[in-house]
């Protein structure tokens, strides 16, 4: 779900260069706007906040395991996806081991003990959702990830970058940002559609988090798993015949590309979003699609409430 799921709309800034004075006086106009960029590059990476683990276990010689990560998705995590988040700021110790193997060892730093792409992804998205649980517990209480605001000097930079983009958990001791690790890594990477509905933005709109964490050995079947489940999801998907719509995820607009280069690679000429998602719908659902061949393609409004399982027995 998710890089923050609200496209690609982050700032991107160019490297600073090094060149010869010029024997021409630089218009101060220009010297101005230089200045600024380059403060702004500053601004940006001192509002960065490190999400350091509390302790880093001792691996050994491997392989990696994700036993802790799943002894917490078993125990804090309901079977609608809500994380129990009080229950788990009491008891975190299941989660800060996982996150301390996560700081240390990752495929980049480590890839010994990630032989195959099964075993990379696998450790990503665990990685990711790991991650992003700690970064709700060293906020919580809130709402919405949305509450984890940026500085107040950057007040231009999109809503939810605070937690997304300034947050900087450690993967194999390198900081990533959720958005960079989604955006920059794991998409272009693995180029698997089936990923955006097994990573978890702590949010009502995102895909529901696994009572299980992923697992290497069966990897491709839980994300056809994880596929099936969201789309079987009024929320996700539905046919709504007096308004001659389907209704899809924003997750559907958001990352169109993903699904239309996927199936553009399978061979699929002319690929449209509905072709990928009748691939995962259940026989009924398939039906009813098919029955509203000429209906309009709309896209639900996305709920960043925070998945947290007292928000849902408030309602």
């Amino acid at each position: 779900m998710p890089a923050p799921r609200q496209g690609d709309d982050q700032p991107r800034f160019p490297p600073c260069r090094t060149t010869a004075p010029s024997r021409h006086r630089i218009h101060p106009l220009l010297r101005a706007i230089h200045t600024v960029k380059i403060l702004l590059v500053f601004l940006l990476l001192a509002a960065c906040t490190p999400l350091p683990p509390t302790q880093i276990p001792d691996l050994g010689t491997g392989p990696f395991p994700h036993d802790a990560l799943d002894r917490v998705q078993r125990r804090f995590v309901d079977l609608q996806g809500r994380v129990d988040y009080p229950a788990l700021q009491r008891d975190p110790a299941d989660l800060e081991t996982y996150y301390g193997l996560v700081a240390a060892y990752s495929p980049d730093s480590h890839p010994q003990f990630f032989p195959d792409p099964q075993s990379q992804l696998a450790y990503w998205i665990n990685a990711y959702n790991a991650a992003t649980l700690k970064a709700v517990l060293a906020h919580y209480p809130i709402r919405s990830v949305a509450e984890v605001e940026a500085p107040a000097l950057l007040f231009f930079m999109p809503e939810k970058s605070g937690f997304f983009y300034f947050l900087r958990p450690v993967f194999g001791g390198e900081e990533w940002s959720l958005y960079h690790l989604e955006h920059d890594l794991i998409r272009p990477r693995f180029k698997d559609p089936r990923i955006h509905f097994a990573l978890n933005c702590a949010s009502r709109g995102c895909p529901r988090l696994p009572r299980r964490a992923f697992s290497a050995r069966d990897l491709d079947a839980e994300l056809d798993r994880e596929t099936r489940i969201f789309l079987s999801e009024a929320r996700n998907f539905r046919v709504d015949f007096a308004a001659r719509a389907v209704y899809l995820s924003s997750l559907f607009d958001w990352y169109r590309e993903d699904y239309i280069a996927w199936l553009a690679a399978q061979g699929i000429a002319q690929p449209t979003l509905l072709d990928y998602v009748r691939r995962y719908l259940s026989l009924a659902k398939r039906n009813r699609l098919d029955q509203c061949a000429e209906c309009a393609v709309r896209f639900a409004t996305y709920d960043w409430d925070l998945n947290d399982q007292r928000s849902t027995a408030r309602r």
